[in-house]
């Protein structure tokens, strides 16, 4: 069994690609009020509240699987590419995981369209742990989210 793996997906929204990829960099806080069931409280660790610069920390608390987790991570932009990394620092999936990277790449598709890419890079501390499976889920519904918001 590998230790190292990466899990991919891709969905379309009905959502301009800048606004997709603004609402991680400069509304980060929204994100709680965007998708409530999953994300409960988003807290600025290190960097820029006001924007979610290149190399801030943020401490994420989360519900999955009916189980309250946290998350701590530094994100990584690419502005050209529409590019959002998580690079994963602290918290409940180091149970499991040696590491775990979080990935979002908005990829215009047309006129108020766009594909959304997720990727989830992780390794495991040994055979038993789980396939991170429900974080990339979790992913993919926070994309419909902020879909759904995106189109109010």
């Amino acid at each position: 069994m590998a230790l190292v793996g990466k899990l991919e997906s891709e969905i379309e929204v009905n959502t301009p690609p800048h606004r997709f990829y603004k609402l991680f960099k400069e509304q980060i806080a929204d994100i709680a009020n965007v998708s409530p069931k999953l994300i409960q409280k988003i807290k600025n660790h290190d960097g820029d509240w006001s924007k979610h610069g290149h190399g801030s920390v943020k401490v994420w608390n989360y519900t999955i699987d009916d189980s309250a987790e946290v998350f701590k991570e530094r994100v990584e932009f690419d502005d050209k590419k529409l590019v959002i990394r998580m690079v994963g620092l602290e918290g409940d999936v180091f149970k499991h995981y040696k590491t775990f990277i979080a990935t979002y790449q908005v990829v215009p598709k047309g006129p108020g369209r766009s594909a959304i890419i997720f990727t989830l890079e992780y390794e495991k501390l040994h055979d038993g742990p789980p396939y991170p499976n429900k974080y990339h889920e979790a992913m993919k519904g926070l994309a419909k989210d902020i879909e759904a918001h995106l189109k109010k």
